[in-house]
């Protein structure tokens, strides 16, 4: 993460209600400049109904936005200047060319150097000289790349940016977002990939059901997630051994195995398991994949509430 800290976005207590539907609810977090903020949820959680908001393509129910100190409902076209943004639903014209493409958003844009447009073409291989319907999801995703880095932008608001990417090019895509950062412009990565955040982010907010459940660094939240403690004996033990220390909870038991789930101090659990005999142990912390887990077990999959279009 760069040295600067002025916040490049500031959500407070945003709300977007679609009727009777779930939209997202008092959902705050602030992103600074020269970061990577890594936006988690699985399809439906608010992910996208967020970025629209921040976009200025909705307009809130209550609470504040602010992109570069500008609001979004009223400084759109300001902000849009500023910003590169790649939809999770990449939705190109069809009959028209990668490279038609390019030129459309390069004249939109006022861009008369296409020197990083063309460095960014050969270094994803995008395929310009074939009308869209021809080409595969991985394909079209590198012109959608393309696309949202090529003016530079301040911020970059990318969702499900590595979608229909092999392994090659999603390297090549950390990269991109690395130098990005050193060049002290900030990142907003929205994804259900979670590999991917931990592997980019600096800190990230989980939102579950149109709220944010946490937001911290990932360092942080790997240290307050609970390690995963296992024990080897030389006899059968129970669950009913461990039930009365604070912080351990039991996830598996089976003869002389068992593996727990520990939040707090260790000394009392390690005293246990050596009167019960113990003759091997290990212990890791949960990976993010594992915390992400732990706010989404048992949750029936929902579709997000979103009206498209809808101001």
């Amino acid at each position: 993460m760069g040295s600067a800290t002025t916040s490049v976005v500031e959500v407070d207590n945003l709300t977007r209600r679609f009727g009777p539907r779930r939209g997202i609810t008092d959902v705050s977090f602030t992103i600074s400049s020269g970061e990577v903020f890594g936006f988690l949820g699985p399809n439906g959680a608010g992910k996208s109904t967020t970025i629209r908001l921040l976009l200025g393509l909705y307009r809130p129910t209550s609470g504040r936005m602010r992109l570069f100190g500008l609001d979004p409902t009223r400084d759109g076209v300001r902000i849009n200047r500023r910003v590169g943004y790649l939809p999770g639903e990449l939705a190109l014209y069809l009959k028209m060319t990668g490279a038609q493409h390019l030129d459309r958003y390069a004249r939109i844009r006022g861009l008369t150097d296409r020197t990083y447009a063309d460095h960014l073409v050969q270094r994803f291989g995008a395929q310009l000289d074939q009308p869209i319907r021809t080409l595969s999801k991985g394909n079209r995703q590198k012109i959608g790349l393309v696309l949202a880095f090529m003016h530079r932008p301040e911020l970059l608001v990318l969702d499900e940016p590595t979608s229909g990417l092999d392994p090659l090019m999603q390297d090549e895509f950390a990269r991109l977002i690395r130098e990005t950062v050193d060049d002290g412009r900030t990142v907003l990565l929205s994804s259900h990939d979670l590999e991917e955040v931990q592997r980019l982010a600096d800190r990230l907010s989980i939102i579950k059901e149109g709220r944010i459940v946490v937001t911290d660094s990932v360092d942080g939240l790997r240290r307050s997630a609970p390690r995963t403690v296992e024990f080897r004996f030389d006899r059968a033990v129970t669950a009913a051994d461990f039930d009365h220390l604070d912080g351990v909870a039991v996830r598996e038991c089976t003869g002389g195995r068992v593996t727990l789930s520990v939040t707090g101090p260790v000394a009392d659990l390690l005293a246990r398991a050596g009167s019960l005999g113990a003759v091997d142990v290990s212990a890791r912390r949960a990976d993010l994949d594992e915390l992400f887990l732990s706010f989404y077990r048992d949750e029936p999959a929902t579709e997000e509430a979103e009206v498209p279009d809808a101001h």
